[in-house]
């Protein structure tokens, strides 16, 4: 994991930095706040520790500016030690507020729980997402069943659900009634594959028919159906 460092003072930001590295992290150091800023837009970090005093640009505009775009943990780590300034520091967005002189090891143990911290929530967010699938006006919720056109949620029964579901985790890709039938019904299931026809028919009804003219379901003749993004 890379960790940028910006730092004027050259001794601090390298004892930062071989604290850092002992511990497994790679370390970049930038010493003005222009510069910082740059590179923590244009590279992959997975945590900014930056100074208030800063030549140029000040840690609190490079704060401000890092957060409109990036959700990375951000620690300022200065000699400004006024409650006024760590309100200040949190309110633009920071993670964390260090003042000097500090504890390295202390440094290191916060820079490593705000890093799993920050990990655990991403990987959180994606797992939420995962449930999530979002084709233009047309959102479907796997996990809570529901179906939403335009940000209006349509009601949808079990089997409609699953069928339209199906097609949606597998655009592209044509499924003739036959397959749909057995694939959601079952071999064994009785009634026919008209049923699918019947179940299509509904579920464009409620999808296509509010949503400006948009397309989801297409019929391939004398194949069947498939679910387009």
């Amino acid at each position: 994991m890379k960790v940028l460092i910006i730092e004027d003072d050259k001794s601090i930001a390298e004892l930062e930095r071989d604290y850092l590295q002992v511990n497994g992290f790679e370390c970049d150091i930038a010493a003005d706040g222009e510069s910082g800023l740059k590179m923590a837009m244009q590279e992959d970090y997975a945590l900014v520790i930056v100074d208030i005093m800063l030549p140029g640009r000040d840690g609190f505009s490079v704060c401000s500016e890092l957060r409109r775009e990036k959700d990375i943990p951000i620690i300022f780590l200065s000699a400004r030690s006024e409650d006024i300034d760590k309100v200040r520091g949190l309110g633009l967005g920071a993670d964390d507020y260090m003042t000097k002189p500090f504890s390295p090891s202390e440094l290191v143990a916060r820079v490593k729980s705000h890093i799993a911290r920050y990990e655990k929530l991403v990987s959180k967010n994606a797992a939420k997402k995962s449930n999530i699938i979002q084709v233009r006006d047309l959102k479907i919720d796997k996990e809570a069943h529901r179906v939403y056109v335009g940000g209006k949620e349509v009601a949808m029964p079990v089997r409609e659900f699953e069928l339209l579901l199906f097609l949606a985790e597998n655009p592209n890709i044509v499924f003739s009634k036959e397959r749909l039938f057995d694939r959601l019904w079952g071999m064994d299931a009785m009634g026919d594959v008209s049923t699918v026809t019947v179940h299509i028919q509904r579920i464009r009804d409620k999808i296509e028919k509010n949503s400006a003219g948009q397309k989801y379901i297409e019929t391939v003749w004398g194949a069947g159906y498939r679910f387009r993004i």
